[in-house]
């Protein structure tokens, strides 16, 4: 998960990806940049109300989109509070660029800058920022997936040749800074190294192929990110993607588009050849290929399906689950989030399960240390199920969140064991259907699995970056995703990139964790 602040030192005037304002801020920034809708790198954003912000055409298109349902605790009227919210009022702020090319902005008169933007095989929309002005270069990634291919064919830009090194010559030009995604940024074993995004679906659709024809499958896209594994899907089995209309509107948005269409788009949801009407492979009606939102109403979840879960990889014999790591779970869901920022209202919230709960202590202890979790994190929201919260009564039918509605606190109380359970299945392989494989249970389709796991990781591992850097040796690394509390010099940009360069450069994040720590040797 991002925790990137989005402040670039080389241009003290950009923010990227992070709109909250920030307590030092000496000056407000004259314009923004968002590299794509993952919600890491949407803090602050329904509040902003200029500059203009930078993006690509899809992620424009699928911000406007975008809903969420936070859910405030009353506890005068003893009731939860629920509202709509949305980034429709950012339509005018929204500035889409074309990717690959080389866009003027003005920052105010004489004060320009030139931004680039280029596909970071991360989700639809996803891009990273390249940025040059007053003498300076900076490439801010965003989540990238540094496979060697992506690689090697930025190294084969245009744009990017003068930055690229060369085994017999130094590079034209130097990057002053990367700002690098992260997320999997160690030297440990199982992060090392990941099977390439291809590995894993050929590895998917080798094990798929054994099921008989007609066998339905519903495959997690829990957030953006997975849309070449439904292209993969859909043209193996010869059959559409099912997504919930939520969910289907979205992707409709972006080809939709009056500004530039995202590649990804007629493969998705079609285009127009002539006089005829070519179909994507997502559709709203029925097929044996499902991907949509649990609490829709979708009667897959009714009958037998073969559930298929994307993990990062496999390491001793164990998975690596992908639990959204690095931001973006239930992105793809209309969300409902919980505001816990008021320390005093999460004090009555424990009390109120301890009331409740007071004879299940084990479920009871799971709740109150994700409550006790959010105030030393100042967490400001969690993540709530759409699904428990609009549960069916005894006298009204399934209630829909769509609109603001009130809700007595106890049905709050239902959601957070909910969420502490579906946590604790979590780490044991992913629910009801890991537990029914861990006791051996299989489906009669010829004794084959109910649930088929694949590697296929949204973000880089260390190897894959060390490929990244290794190509243009910036001047300097800034990491994007840093655990300040566990951080020591195993975590420094020396030490996980200083191998690549024959001089070391001095990295300014690491002194600044240095400094912090008051530790001498950074090695």
């Amino acid at each position: 998960m991002s925790t990137f602040n989005g402040r670039v030192k080389e241009f003290p005037d950009l923010r990227i990806d992070y709109f909250r304002s920030i307590s030092d801020d000496l000056r407000p920034s004259l314009a923004n940049f968002l590299s794509h809708v993952h919600s890491d790198h949407l803090v602050g954003l329904e509040s902003c109300k200029a500059p203009f912000i930078y993006c690509s055409a899809a992620t424009r298109e699928i911000l406007l989109r975008l809903e969420k349902y936070p859910h405030r605790m009353n506890f005068a009227k003893g009731i939860l509070e629920t509202r709509k919210q949305t980034y429709k009022h950012l339509r005018r702020l929204l500035k889409p660029i074309p990717l690959e090319t080389p866009t003027e902005i003005q920052l105010s008169p004489g004060n320009s800058i030139q931004a680039t933007l280029f596909d970071a095989n991360h989700c639809i929309g996803a891009v990273m920022i390249l940025i040059q002005g007053h003498g300076r270069t900076v490439l801010y990634t965003g989540d990238i997936r540094s496979e060697v291919w992506w690689v090697d064919a930025l190294t084969r830009h245009p744009l990017l040749v003068p930055y690229v090194v060369h085994t017999h010559s130094k590079p034209l030009k130097r990057f002053d800074c990367v700002y690098l995604d992260t997320t999997f940024a160690t030297k440990a074993d199982p992060y090392r190294s990941f099977p390439s995004k291809a590995e894993g679906i050929a590895e998917l659709l080798t094990v798929i192929q054994k099921y008989p024809p007609g066998t339905t499958f519903y495959f997690d896209s829990w957030t953006f990110g997975y849309e070449e594994v439904w292209l993969a899907l859909s043209a193996f089995l010869h059959s559409r993607i099912h997504l919930d209309a939520y969910r289907y509107s979205l992707y409709r948005a972006v080809a939709n588009s009056a500004d530039f269409r995202t590649p990804e788009a007629a493969r998705l949801v079609g285009f127009q050849c002539g006089n005829h009407t070519q179909s994507g492979c997502l559709t709203t009606k029925p097929a044996i290929i499902h991907s949509c939102e649990r609490g829709t109403g979708c009667e897959i979840f009714e009958s037998e399906f073969v559930r298929i879960t994307p993990i990062i990889s496999r390491y001793g014999g164990a998975e690596i689950a992908e639990l959204g790591a690095g931001g973006g779970k239930g992105d793809l869901d209309q969300h409902h989030e919980l505001e816990v920022g008021d320390q005093q209202q999460v004090g009555q919230l424990m009390a109120l399960c301890a009331s409740r709960l007071s004879g299940q202590p084990h479920l009871l202890k799971m709740v109150l240390e994700i409550l006790t979790r959010s105030v030393e994190d100042d967490v400001q929201r969690i993540k709530l199920d759409h699904s428990v919260l609009a549960q069916r009564d005894h006298s009204n039918a399934v209630e829909e969140l769509t609109e603001l509605v009130s809700l007595p606190l106890d049905r709050l109380v239902l959601a957070l064991t909910d969420l502490v359970s579906k946590s604790k299945y979590a780490q044991t392989d992913g629910g009801r259907d890991a537990q029914l494989a861990a006791q051996g249970a299989q489906a009669n389709y010829n004794q084959l699995p109910k649930r088929v796991t694949f590697p296929y990781s949204r973000h880089s591992s260390y190897q894959e970056l060390c490929h990244l850097i290794a190509a243009f040796q910036p001047t300097d690394i800034h990491p994007c995703t840093v655990d300040a509390v566990g951080w020591s010099s195993r975590r420094s940009m020396s030490h996980l990139f200083g191998h690549l360069y024959t001089q070391l450069p001095t990295f300014s994040h690491d002194q600044k964790m240095f400094r912090e720590r008051s530790m001498t040797d950074p090695m």
